[in-house]
Parts: C-alpha cells; structure tokens; sequence
C-alpha cells in the first residue's frame, strides 16, 4: 500500500507536466520589450493608434468554463494602478483574441464576451498613455482560466475593472502573464 501512495504521488506532477504549462503570447507584445505605437492610447496627449493586441493561450487546465483577459498597469501614479482593458465570460473554446478585438464597435469577441469599462471611462481596450517623464510603465496582460462560466458578481459591461478583477481572482485555475514597457 506505501509504494502504491508515493507511485500516485510522484505520477501526478508528471501528468501535470505532460498537460503543458498555460502560456500567453501576443504578436504585437513581446515580454519586456517597448510597446509599439500601434497599441498606445489616442488621448490624453498620446498618439497612438489604439488597438488592441493580438493574444493567443494555450494548455489551459482541465475544468477551464471560461477565460477572461486585463491589461493592467499597476505603476500608473493613482494609488491603484490603471485598468486599460477587462473582458470576461470568453467561451472555454476559445484560444486567441485577433488584433482589434478590444474595440468594441468592430464585433469581434466570441459571442458571450463582455469588455467592461476601463479606467479612461470608456469600454473595450484603452491603450498604454503614462505621465510624461515618468519611467517606463509595466503593462501587465494576463489570461485567467476561470472555473465557472459567467463571473458570479459581474454580470454586465456597466461592472467596475475592480470587481471584474476580483471575480476573475476568485474563479482562477491559471493564468498566464507577459509584460510589455512604455514610457515617455
């Protein structure tokens, strides 16, 4: 019975190995590298073209119901960092977002997906603007894999990036970041 109990225990990292490791990955966005002008927000004195990355997941764990996506960016000078994009309740089938997803005028989530409010006010994706002078801002992009279908407290696009966040915390398997640079 002891050789059955550690054989199980030793076997069961290896299966988790064998799944593969939740990973992110994003044509536009490369991890540590300087954003392109092409993702900066148009606003607020920056000229950027505002759109959103292309994103693509995959080896999310079993139990995935759902996934949602943020883009954060916790130097912004508020005292709670800047929400520049919250999106929840993607289809569990789903393995990427294409670029411009996060307008929310062009349609082109998976059916289901809500974009919320971001911390410009507005909803979809609201790109990269930090203070002049200031360092390079870290941009936090991260995929949940979330084990319910539809976040329990954020029912709408009208729900705060707050409790998007808290709901997408408190319902995550995994998740995977990468982190892109802007200052200016």
């Amino acid at each position: 019975m002891k050789s059955f109990v550690a054989l199980a225990l030793v076997s069961l990292p290896l299966a988790a190995l064998a799944a593969g490791t939740f990973t992110l990955e994003s044509a536009e966005v490369k991890p540590g590298a300087t954003i392109a002008a092409a993702q900066l927000y148009k606003g607020f004195g920056c000229d950027g073209a505002n759109v959103s990355p292309s994103l693509a997941w995959k080896n999310a764990p079993a139990g995935t119901k759902s996934f949602g996506v943020t883009v954060y960016d916790p130097d912004a000078p508020t005292g709670s960092g800047w929400w520049h994009w919250v999106v929840f309740n993607i289809p569990p089938g789903t393995t990427s977002l294409p670029k411009g997803a996060g307008d929310v005028k062009k349609k082109l989530m998976p059916k289901g997906a809500i974009q919320s409010r971001n911390d410009y006010s507005a909803f979809g994706y609201g790109g990269p603007c930090p203070p002049p002078g200031d360092k390079p801002h870290h941009y936090q992009i991260t995929v949940f894999a979330v084990d319910v279908d539809k976040l329990p407290n954020a029912k709408n696009d009208a729900v705060s990036a707050a409790l998007a966040g808290f709901d997408l915390g408190s319902h995550t398997l995994a998740k995977a970041t990468l982190t892109g640079l802007y200052g200016r």
